[in-house]
């Protein structure tokens, strides 16, 4: 008898896979304008005026053979401008190219636009196309990104953050935090480092015995405290059992934040206020946080994030990602150990889509890439946009 089964095929060859080049690159510049003005420690300090609205770089990537990829990175108060701008200046650069090579694209990105520095804007502006990258990718493959990256598992847990500003009076704490996990969130954060320390205590205090022992609760500084304040705040919080106390000192001081993690019985989480690979691993080195927490456009983009991550693993730390929980649900949910995602409301009304929260955990989505799409608001708060199609 003839068989018909000829065995497992060979992959094919480099030469004979799918060959493609970007087209084309749609840079969005967005502002999005919060309900109400946001005060933390460091508007009470006196260092920044509240925030009014978040600038959103948007990058949409298109190839030669119709697929489409979509980043974003962002600004909080300054810089919204120049990301764009800088986007602006090394898209071009981008045409042309394979999609797929995302660390050399990285790369030469940055080295475009390498005199004004491998970190902070640069690297932020790079971040948005970079993101977008990862999207094409992932969904040129039919998975969501969590999968594309390997993912250890399909939800992550997740903490509200939008609801605890030092600006909410703290009965309307009280109500934000019962509504969240009404709403599926598995934990609350509430910011600190009022000039009045009892007043901290006094509105944790009230928040935790509103919703017990039990719930996972934080408290955020916001990088407001001198090494002497941290040391008596963190002390005086041991009582409240929170799951981590959050950028107690200045996001620089890594011998401080080292010190105070290792007189603590709180774990002491920071990071996000980083702007590279190298600035976090000085962090991690000196042993200065329990809970590391990057930020992906912050840092330039998911490449980036995916070499802090391993370097987190290797020193066995806790990762809840800042902010933009939209890309890093997926980062979270490829990190070997139990992650935290931060859940803020804030970016919702850009995307046609919505999360899934429920039991405490954010649910990884099943659609392939980030599972993202720009809504019909995110156009009408676009302040300028561009379209790059050719080298200069």
């Amino acid at each position: 008898m003839n068989s018909t089964h000829s065995g497992p095929q060979a992959a094919p060859r480099a030469d004979e896979a799918e060959r493609d080049g970007i087209r084309g690159i749609k840079l969005s510049s967005v502002r999005l304008p919060l309900a109400v003005p946001v005060s933390d420690a460091k508007v009470l300090t006196g260092r920044q005026r509240p925030m009014t609205e978040v600038a959103l770089l948007f990058a949409e990537i298109t190839t030669q053979n119709g697929h489409e990829g979509i980043g974003f990175t962002y600004s909080k108060r300054a810089g919204g401008p120049g990301q764009y701008a800088h986007a602006r200046e090394v898209a071009p650069e981008l045409i042309g190219e394979d999609p797929s090579d995302i660390g050399r694209l990285w790369t030469k990105l940055v080295w475009a636009g390498a005199s004004v520095g491998r970190s902070g804007l640069a690297t932020q502006a790079v971040a948005a196309f970079d993101v977008a990258l990862w999207d094409l990718k992932a969904k040129r493959a039919g998975l969501p990104l969590a999968k594309l990256l390997g993912a250890h598992r399909d939800s992550v847990r997740c903490y509200n953050t939008s609801g605890g500003f030092l600006h909410t009076p703290v009965e309307d704490l009280v109500s934000n935090a019962s509504a969240s996990l009404a709403g599926g969130v598995g934990g609350v954060k509430i910011k600190v480092g009022h000039p009045d320390h009892k007043e901290d205590l006094r509105r944790l205090a009230r928040v935790r015995e509103e919703l017990g022992d039990d719930v996972p609760l934080m408290a955020d500084a916001n990088q407001q405290w001198d090494r002497p304040t941290a040391r008596r705040m963190g002390r005086a919080l041991e009582d409240f059992g929170l799951v981590w106390l959050e950028e107690p000192l200045d996001a620089y001081d890594s011998e401080g934040h080292a010190a105070l993690a290792a007189a603590l019985d709180t774990p002491v989480a920071t990071g996000e206020m980083l702007a590279s690979v190298a600035e976090h691993w000085e962090l991690i080195r000196a042993g200065g946080a329990d809970v590391i927490q990057p930020d992906a456009p912050r840092i330039g983009g998911i490449t980036q994030f995916l070499r802090l991550a391993a370097l987190a693993e290797h020193r066995h730390l806790q990762l809840a990602p800042h902010f933009a929980m939209e890309i890093h649900l997926h980062l979270a949910a490829a990190y070997p150990y139990e992650p935290w995602v931060e859940h803020f409301d804030w970016l919702e009304p850009l995307f046609s889509e919505r999360l899934e929260i429920r039991d405490g955990r954010m649910r990884v989505p099943f659609r392939p890439g980030l599972g993202i799409t720009l809504s019909e608001r995110a156009r009408e708060w676009t302040r300028e946009e561009c379209r790059i199609t050719s080298r200069p």
